[in-house]
């Protein structure tokens, strides 16, 4: 595998493992991939190393809620600054379903809300999809 797809790889497939259950996979290849990109300087591929550590911190049946939150914050800013919308919008969204898991109802609101424009704008509709959804369950 050429070198300068190792760390996308990486976290493709870290995404892979973490939608098949396999979580502990997910993180070993996650918390691989966000070294690799840091030594690389690959700020773009950090921001979604960032995001999916996030992702695997929140995962249903994970008590890491602070360490989520942490991880999505810090690859909101990354990606914010690079100009990454999706990311961006996927951070908020992560923000606002771990907020509504902790009963933080106007917090998640705000994030899914943030979130829902996000992917509008851009066109997402999956995505935008599931944070309408997300936002729903609020109620």
């Amino acid at each position: 595998m050429s070198p300068s797809y190792r760390s996308l790889v990486m976290i493709n497939l870290g995404q892979g493992y973490l939608l098949a259950g396999r979580v502990q996979d997910a993180m070993r290849l996650a918390e691989s991939a966000l070294e690799l990109t840091r030594e690389r300087k690959e700020r773009g591929l950090e921001a979604r190393a960032l995001w999916l550590l996030a992702e695997i911190a929140a995962h249903p049946g994970s008590r890491e809620v602070e360490k989520a939150e942490a991880h999505y914050r810090v690859a909101t800013g990354l990606a914010t600054k690079l100009a990454m919308r999706p990311i961006v919008a996927h951070c908020h969204r992560g923000l606002g379903k771990l907020y509504r898991r902790m009963g933080k109802g106007p917090q998640a609101h705000e994030h899914l809300a943030t979130a829902t424009t996000m992917y509008r704008e851009m066109g997402m509709t999956y995505w935008l999809g599931q944070a309408e959804t997300e936002l729903r369950q609020l109620g």
